[in-house]
């Protein structure tokens, strides 16, 4: 395995032609917590309303639940912890879960780079470094 920018890559050993060229990050978990995911599987992929196929070739692929996403970044002030870095079925981001010091646990998009066990916190006296989010007018 290489380490490349903090984060430990493994490559694949060739055994097939397509994990040739193939890595995984070691780092990107997939199992969410219960009370940050929510929605229920339905089967909408190309039928209407009475369940009727009106669009061929669609369905198939996997159960997909949504995660809450904190996009608004409203926990002034208080420091938060990257706990996991986990993979989102629904984006093609990778999002973190944190920790913040009162006790709560959000999901935030990863900000790449960001590894785990870092800091991060929101407000508009924070500095401007990885993950920090400030309002638009102490940019």
């Amino acid at each position: 395995s290489k380490i490349l920018n903090n984060t430990a890559i493994h490559l694949y050993k060739t055994s097939t032609p397509s994990t040739r060229n193939g890595a995984v990050n070691s780092q990107v978990k997939s199992n969410p917590r219960n009370n940050l995911i929510y929605g229920q599987h339905r089967c909408s992929k190309g039928r209407n309303a009475r369940g009727i196929i009106t669009a061929r070739h669609r369905g198939g692929g996997h159960k997909r639940l949504y995660r809450k996403i904190d996009f608004r970044r409203n926990e002034k002030d208080i420091s938060g912890r990257i706990v996991t870095i986990e993979y989102d079925p629904n984006r093609n981001a990778y999002i973190c879960l944190i920790h913040y010091g009162d006790g709560e646990k959000r999901y935030i998009l990863h900000p790449r780079g960001a590894i785990i066990g870092d800091t991060i916190v929101s407000g508009t006296e924070v500095p401007i470094s990885m993950g920090n989010a400030l309002p638009l007018s102490a940019v």
